[in-house]
């Protein structure tokens, strides 16, 4: 036998910034980015794509983006911002994905141009998809507009679409170029998507940082209010948690079957598409860590303090913990399907992150549905 054999390593570095009034004139932090990756006689380009319903609330957006590019050299802006629907139709929506190709092909984008996506998550994991199967990966830089989009899927280095109703069936791992929180945009979400927005950092903390779970706690009135400053810090410090596990796991590109990062989503993710995503991607969260955490408790994990605090807080944050499509009547039933189709994503055995403390997850690979069913029942009858 004759063969030969290669091996290399590829590093990726990018950084979050956190910022406000982003394209600003007064405000440097874009334009510097953009002037320590000029290259002398390469003219870069810029597409920005952005979500509808930051545009419906900032109108100004496109002018401003048109002046603060008058004195960035180096780079070419396309004029016409492309404005796409925002939500999880983005990503059901694949007419949409071949339009964008097309559009960065139109626009001669290239692997030295930037595309430039602003919006909440699904929008972002749809442009961060686009820029890395066109040309083998266009770099994309995100700008996310959202509470889940910056503490969570913002910061991450995922990219993907839906198909044939699987979350997240088609997309890659791409690193962004850069990440810019912008707090300005957070002023004007609707209350259920800046409230849905914060259950990732309940779910961090819980199988992270005992520390975090016990301000969230302290804080949770704040929070309720979207007190500014304690949302500012929700954010950071969630958005801190998910690079320090992205970078510091082993596996930020997932080849393994451990995804600590999602727990309470096995269920998350089927209840999104069982209510044709009228769940926000949040709630649905929400629902799942409920059903997770007494699944924990009853299987003798989680003990039955830290099962009340987890529900009293995602209570007091006003989570959802129930949904009448988790009933499970037998091993037949929709929500059951969920667990497969999370082992099937990531493949392997099938890997569930439970809790044995707060702050402390730990991965099974079986779920006995007589006890998740109990769990289900106990959501629905007890809180």
């Amino acid at each position: 036998m004759s063969y030969i054999q290669q091996s290399f390593s590829v590093q990726f570095e990018y950084k979050v910034f956190f910022t406000e009034k982003i394209f600003d004139t007064a405000n440097t932090d874009f334009a510097n980015f953009l002037e320590s990756r000029a290259e002398k006689g390469i003219r870069k380009k810029l597409l920005f794509i952005v979500d509808d319903g930051v545009t419906k609330h900032h109108d100004y957006l496109q002018d401003q983006i048109t002046a603060y590019f008058e004195n960035i050299d180096g780079f070419e802006l396309i004029q016409d911002i492309i404005v796409v629907p925002g939500g999880e139709a983005s990503k059901n929506d694949l007419q949409l994905f071949y339009w964008l190709v097309n559009t960065l092909d139109q626009h001669a984008i290239d692997r030295h141009s930037y595309v430039v996506g602003i919006g909440g998550g699904s929008v972002l994991d749809l442009v961060g998809y686009v820029a890395a199967v066109s040309h083998r990966g266009v770099k994309h830089i995100r700008i996310p507009t959202t509470v889940l989009s910056q503490n969570d899927s913002g910061v991450g280095v995922k990219n993907g679409i839906n198909y044939h109703g699987k979350k997240n069936f088609l997309g890659t791992f791409a690193p962004p170029a850069a990440v810019f929180n912008d707090a300005t945009f957070l002023a004007t979400l609707d209350e259920r998507d800046w409230r849905s927005g914060m259950v990732e950092a309940v779910k961090v903390a819980l199988i992270k940082d005992a520390g975090f779970f016990d301000w969230m706690e302290s804080h949770a009135g704040l929070l309720t209010q979207a007190d500014p400053a304690s949302l500012q810090y929700l954010i950071r410090r969630c958005a801190e948690l998910h690079m320090a596990h992205i970078g510091g796991a082993g596996d930020p590109f997932e080849s393994g079957s451990s995804r600590p990062l999602d727990f309470g989503h096995w269920s998350a993710h089927k209840l999104e598409q069982l209510t044709d995503f009228e769940l926000r991607h949040g709630e649905a969260v929400s629902i799942g860590i409920a059903l997770d955490s007494v699944y924990s408790w009853l299987t003798g994990m989680l003990d039955a303090d830290s099962l009340d605090r987890i529900i009293k807080l995602l209570k007091e944050l006003r989570l959802p913990l129930y949904h009448p499509l988790l009933e499970i009547e037998d091993d037949q039933s929709a929500i059951v399907a969920g667990l497969e189709e999370f082992r099937e994503h990531l493949g392997g055995q099938l890997t569930i992150s439970l809790l044995r403390a707060i702050g402390k997850g730990q991965e099974v690979h079986s779920i006995d549905l007589a006890i998740l069913r109990k769990a289900v029942n106990m959501l629905r009858d007890k809180w």
